[in-house]
C-alpha cells in the first residue's frame, strides 16, 4: 500500500472554487475510476490558508499509474476542468509526494 500526498497551492481567492470542483466534479470521477481518497484538509493554523492538502491510497505504483492516467485523460474531466477554469486557473502549483509507510506506521 502506498499513499499520495498532494498539496494544491491555490490562486488567491480560488480555494472555494477548488473545494467546489472537488465536491461536485472530481470526487464522482474518482469514484468512476476507483481512486480512493483518505482525507482532505485545509490549513487552520500555519503558513498558508489558501492550500488544499489531500491524501490518496493506492495498492501499488502500477495501480496509481493506471487509475490516475485513466482519470487524467477522461474526456469528462478534461471538459469539466476547462469549464471551471474559464475565468483563469484555480491552482498556482501542485506538490505531489508518493509515500511508503514505515514498519511502525499504523497505516500500512
Amino acid at each position: 500500500m502506498i499513499h499520495e500526498l498532494r498539496i494544491y497551492h491555490c490562486m488567491p481567492g480560488r480555494l472555494p472554487d477548488v473545494n467546489k470542483r472537488f465536491q461536485s466534479i472530481t470526487l464522482p470521477l474518482w469514484e468512476k475510476h476507483g481512486i480512493r481518497s483518505v482525507g482532505f484538509w485545509t490549513t487552520a493554523v500555519g503558513a498558508s490558508s489558501n492550500d488544499l492538502h489531500y491524501l490518496l491510497e493506492w495498492k501499488d505504483f502500477a495501480d496509481r499509474e493506471q487509475r490516475w492516467n485513466a482519470f487524467a485523460t477522461d474526456p469528462d474531466w478534461i471538459s469539466a476542468r476547462a469549464r471551471t477554469e474559464e475565468n483563469g486557473p484555480l491552482v498556482e502549483r501542485i506538490e505531489n509526494m508518493l509515500l511508503s509507510p514505515t514498519a511502525y506506521s499504523p497505516i500500512r
